[in-house]
């Protein structure tokens, strides 16, 4: 239900906005590396503006997304250490059982 929710609220009309981003951006544009030269062919990408546009977006999303995966990376690891420490201390407090010692509990 949650899931048929979000997709109808937020994908759907991203979606709409991002095809209609795409139709009215459909004119080729140069982009060139070379700003001293901008008429050398071998540095220039013919493309439409909306290629660029999304590719903008898509390596905003992953620049961000990797910038907030390395900050929170000290939480992670505490997570870890302190999951590690739970499962020892659950070792200590819970003595192994022999065989023997679960025949008679359960008899």
């Amino acid at each position: 239900m949650v899931h048929r929710v979000v997709l109808v609220l937020i994908v759907l009309p991203l979606a709409v906005i991002l095809i209609a981003l795409a139709v009215a951006n459909r004119a080729f544009t140069p982009f060139t590396i070379d700003p001293f030269n901008p008429g050398n062919p071998a540095l220039t990408v013919e493309l439409p503006l909306f290629v660029y546009l999304f590719l903008a977006l898509i390596l905003g999303m992953a620049i961000g997304g990797a910038i907030t995966w390395f900050r929170q990376g000290r939480y992670r690891r505490l997570a870890r250490d302190r999951a590690q420490e739970v499962e020892r201390l659950k070792a200590a407090a819970i003595p192994e059982r022999s065989p023997t010692s679960l025949a008679r509990t359960q008899a």
